[in-house]
């Protein structure tokens, strides 16, 4: 096989995603992964379920990775509905004013990897160098090198880290991340409802606390909480009988009986901003870039479209200058990533901070937002056309403008 175009360190979904969509241009791509591949092949489930919004189910299935999902593993996001205190009084968004059946469709973390996995290898122009760690990274005005522990060195024109929040190789090229901690662990776990979920997906806030429900098939749903690292713990150490009555209780028997099915996970809620997403021959996708905080279901979406914002930049430099890592298509991509993450990413930090503000100043200002979603059809609008919209994710003026005329128009 000839030598690599692009060498990308990370084979999670965004890693994945990005060298296939590379593939499809016609580069040849190698991949970089510390696990081994049983580990890629077979991922264990993690909890995790990914809201897709249209948008990323679209890129998934011009990658090929969306036909590789499991039978059943998709299950329709039809409502979702935001709510404070322990009334749960809230809003709802739905697609109907659009005439969508649903807002998206949620799949496990595990199937998607899975899935990527086997499009990636599937794909002849795509070597994937598993169970190999990174030793060392370098650029130069020609070419980025990559060093393996095993003493192989990689040589490419573009060198891509997709290698989690919390990249080594970003930190290797003297990229700084601004890192915010809540202070917060976020509990994952399945769970069956005693009572059906109607497709709807919940995020309700409360003192000390917020609750998640993410409608799965077969009567499941995961359940998420989000609570300080010792409350955590203690929930963590519970018997499962124990933690599904807990469950039961926090979301107030909304739901019924909540039986624990399989393990619970932990993950402490760090979100990452990096300052620069691109250096000399290198560039950061996915959570390498923006590492988002899960209130708002949407760090793969981004990921995602780090990945088609990326591969065409790449594209862009094969085509006018015939180099992949041309620094003035990574340009483009920095400022069109940024622009397209700067909004969510500061207004979920706002939301969080102001949801989960336990001191009583904070409750009008909480109430006063609910009651917006509620009394604001055109807010709505404007939520659900951000789930619904399945364009390119940087449209033209043109499209732009549709777009927003669409959300002011009354719904059909």
């Amino acid at each position: 096989m000839s030598d690599p175009q692009v060498i990308v360190i990370g084979a999670g979904p965004a890693g994945l995603c990005l060298a296939r969509a590379l593939s499809l241009r016609g580069l040849r791509v190698d991949v970089v992964e510390q696990q081994p591949a049983g580990a890629l092949e077979a991922p264990p489930p993690d909890g995790r379920e990914i809201a897709l919004t249209h948008a990323s189910m679209r890129i998934l299935r011009e990658l090929g990775v969306w036909a590789r999902l499991p039978d059943g593993g998709i299950a329709p996001l039809v409502r979702a509905r935001v709510a404070d205190g322990d009334d749960g009084r809230g809003f709802e968004v739905d697609g109907s004013g659009a005439g969508r059946e649903a807002l998206g469709a949620l799949v496990a973390n595990s199937d998607i990897r899975a899935a990527a996995w086997a499009v990636a290898g599937g794909d002849p122009r795509i070597l994937v160098h598993a169970g190999t760690r990174v030793a060392a990274v370098s650029s130069d005005g020609a070419a980025a090198s990559v060093a393996l522990e095993d003493g192989r060195q990689l040589r490419a024109p573009l060198l891509v880290a997709a290698d989690s929040r919390f990249s080594a190789s970003r930190r290797a090229m003297g990229i700084p991340v601004a890192m915010h901690d809540f202070g917060r662990t976020m509990l994952v776990s399945r769970v069956r409802l005693g009572r059906p979920h109607e497709g709807v997906a919940w995020e309700w806030f409360g003192q000390g606390q917020t609750r998640a429900l993410l409608p799965l098939n077969d009567g499941l749903a995961s359940a998420v909480l989000t609570v300080p690292g010792a409350e955590a713990a203690r929930l963590q150490a519970l018997a499962p009988e124990a933690y599904g009555r807990e469950l039961q209780a926090r979301y107030r028997g909304r739901f019924g009986a909540m039986v624990l099915e399989g393990a619970v996970h932990a993950y402490p809620l760090v979100a990452t901003w990096a300052h620069r997403f691109t250096a000399q021959r290198y560039a950061l996708v996915g959570d390498a870039a923006v590492g988002m905080h899960p209130v708002t279901a949407h760090g793969f979406n981004l990921g995602l479209a780090s990945v088609e914002r990326l591969a065409a930049a790449v594209g862009e430099g094969v085509d006018r200058h015939g180099d992949p890592g041309h620094p003035a298509p990574l340009a483009r991509y920095q400022r069109r990533h940024r622009a397209g993450c700067a909004t969510l990413f500061l207004g979920t930090g706002l939301v969080v901070r102001v949801f989960t503000d336990d001191r009583p100043l904070a409750r009008p200002l909480r109430r006063a937002i609910i009651g917006a979603g509620r009394a604001l059809p055109p807010l709505r609008r404007a939520l659900a056309g951000a789930l619904l919209d399945d364009g390119p994710v940087d449209p033209t003026p043109l499209q732009r403008l549709r777009r927003g005329l669409a959300l002011l128009a009354p719904a059909r």
